[in-house]
């Protein structure tokens, strides 16, 4: 599908996810917070996500044939769920920006937070039951099925980086499979769902669910890197907020599996604290990063993982994937 049609697919998609949100919406500061988050309405218009998820749906799905309209409640729902995890996890990590404003709890407090997030992870459900009407009810049971999946995934990668936050060390095997769960699960289950859309088999889905959940990896990689020496113009957060919080994030796990350095032993001895740290153990911290070459680090493994996204073709779907990480 080109360019501009697309286009016209990501604006219809638009319109649908401000209908699913608007129809399941019942109290006023219920309709408010999810509006706010959103960025609908009199809280608009406002910075919104690159809609990577249901991208990587609609590119598979069209690329296997789907027609467009199959496609819109699934994309939707994935949209939604996705946005539901980010308002629990700005919690989590008592994040205050989101997009370059408030974050939903910084804005309503916590405990509307959590409610208006659990209220999205309904609605999404509630939409995707919607695309019954194009995939067939057995299509439909297996697209709730895989997101359900998707989401117990994400929920347990989710319990994994928060209990390494009181740990002094974390495997490198450990961290990958955290980002399996927490963030390369809902990108397999995007283009999983795009397969179902167009009616695939069994082998072809699962294809497309590896090569979602392999460009996963590589984007959570790149929002690591990002997190430590990016542009908060660009991210939207404060820049190296992981750093502070002591997360548990590739440039780290990979500066600590180096051999014994100066430059190593100051990662170490500042993520061995046990609490969060001040601007000086921060900036300490990112020289420490620079001096062992994390950056490159990182930058090699983002490679990797998108050489690897080859092997499932170099259509459409793919050249999509290898423009976003870079």
């Amino acid at each position: 599908m080109s360019v501009p049609m697309l286009d016209g697919v990501l604006a219809s998609f638009e319109r649908r996810l401000l209908e699913r949100t608007e129809e399941h919406r019942s109290g006023d500061l219920l309709r408010e917070a999810i509006a706010y988050h959103f960025g609908f309405g009199e809280f608009g218009p406002t910075r919104v996500g690159k809609r990577l998820r249901p991208q990587l749906l609609f590119r598979t799905a069209f690329q296997l044939g789907a027609p467009v309209e199959a496609t819109l409640d699934a994309a939707v729902a994935v949209e939604i769920l996705h946005n539901y995890s980010l308002v629990h996890d700005d919690i989590e990590d008592r994040d205050e920006l989101r997009h370059g404003r408030p974050t939903l709890w910084a804005r309503y407090g916590i405990a509307q937070a959590i409610n208006a997030g659990d209220a999205m992870c309904a609605i999404s459900f509630l939409a995707l039951t919607q695309s019954g009407a194009h995939l067939g009810a057995q299509g439909a049971l297996s697209a709730v099925r895989r997101l359900h999946e998707a989401h117990r995934a994400m929920c347990d990668g989710q319990a994994r980086d928060i209990a390494f936050e009181s740990r002094d060390a974390v495997a490198f095997e450990e961290y990958l499979e955290m980002i399996a769960g927490k963030t390369a699960a809902l990108f397999g289950a995007a283009c999983e769902l795009g397969a179902i859309c167009a009616a695939a088999d069994a082998t072809t889905a699962e294809r497309a669910r590896g090569f979602g959940r392999e460009y996963g990896m590589a984007f959570q990689i790149r929002d690591d890197l990002l997190g430590v020496w990016g542009d908060e113009v660009e991210t939207g957060k404060r820049v190296a907020g992981d750093l502070a919080r002591r997360k548990w994030s590739f440039p780290i796990v990979w500066a600590l599996a180096q051999p014994d350095s100066a430059a190593r032993r100051t990662v170490a001895a500042t993520y061995a604290s046990g609490r969060s740290l001040d601007l000086h153990e921060v900036e300490a911290v990112r020289r420490a990063l620079d001096e062992l070459a994390a950056r490159p680090a990182c930058e090699r493994a983002i490679a990797q993982r998108l050489e690897s996204l080859q092997r499932f073709g170099d259509g459409d779907l793919y050249r999509f994937a290898a423009d976003s990480l870079r």
